[in-house]
């Protein structure tokens, strides 16, 4: 894991013209439970998977509301998720008492970017080891940004963060050519899909997810246990349903490759988890 002499100060360049800090703070986000946030015209996404640390615990929060109109969700050190997001509050406020109007998502963003790239620059300061999913609607419409260690931030109609996040990313690759003009309901329901993709084999249930909304006259919150349940086993019943119609099709598939000589396994590719 060390890299001599490179890796003992956050200052510190390789020859490579690597920070290996920064780096290590990178892999502190994927080693986090995993969030995912994703975004139509109107509205934004959040969720999360909430890890316990032992059974006998309860787990910690991973998406916290900023403002009426944003919120974030985080993977990696919940402590420092905890701070930034009350960094994020606070300037917020002071906006809205200053200029007696919401803060517009990306200055704010732009600003949580620049409290970031301070701490890959002091010796005496260690980059935040977490990973934020900034979720926001504002004049401009709906927005969805990665806040990096690194201080790096992007835009995103639908990504996902920590720990086998790779299988929620594959699956919001599918699908996020819809997300621009799909319903409320129909976002929520595609941000559970993709939890349910890192869950690898794991039940999906309320208890062991979060999910959060904001959107045009919604103000950010989150969802409770109820009514996440209750889409949880409205889209499974569907998902039932259509199960035993695509057998037939797959069984006459199967028959007419085995006919041709052919292999069903070939040309499929691993998932990449």
């Amino acid at each position: 894991m060390f890299r001599n002499q490179y890796d003992t100060d956050v200052t510190t360049w390789s020859p490579a013209g690597r920070l290996f800090q920064v780096e290590y703070a990178m892999e502190a986000v994927k080693q986090g439970s995993a969030a995912i946030g994703l975004r139509s015209k109107t509205h934004v996404v959040l969720g999360c998977v909430n890890k316990a640390n032992s059974e006998l615990s309860s787990h910690q929060k991973k998406i916290f509301k900023v403002d009426d109109h944003i919120g974030v969700a985080i993977a990696g050190l919940t402590a420092d998720g905890r701070v930034l997001s009350r960094y994020m509050r606070n300037e917020c406020i002071n906006y809205n008492f200053t200029y007696e109007s919401p803060l517009p998502v990306g200055r704010l963003v732009v600003q949580l970017a620049d409290k970031a790239q301070v701490c890959t620059q002091r010796s005496w300061k260690r980059p935040y080891g977490v990973g934020l999913l900034v979720a926001g609607l504002d004049e401009s419409g709906a927005h969805l940004y990665y806040n990096c260690p690194s201080g790096n931030y992007f835009e995103y109609q639908a990504f996902a963060i920590g720990s086998r996040s790779q299988a929620a990313k594959t699956y919001l690759e599918r699908r996020f050519e819809n997300f621009a003009d799909s319903s409320r309901d129909d976002l929520v329901k595609d941000a559970l899909m993709a939890i349910r993709e890192t869950l690898q084999g794991e039940t999906l249930k309320s208890s062991i997810c979060t999910v959060a909304v904001v959107g045009v006259g919604e103000p950010f919150h989150i969802l409770d246990q109820e009514t996440v349940q209750q889409m949880i086993n409205a889209f499974e019943i569907v998902g039932e349903q259509e199960a035993p119609a695509a057998e037939p099709d797959a069984a006459a598939g199967q028959e007419a490759a085995a006919e041709q000589g052919g292999s069903t396994d070939e040309g499929v590719a691993p998932m990449d988890i």
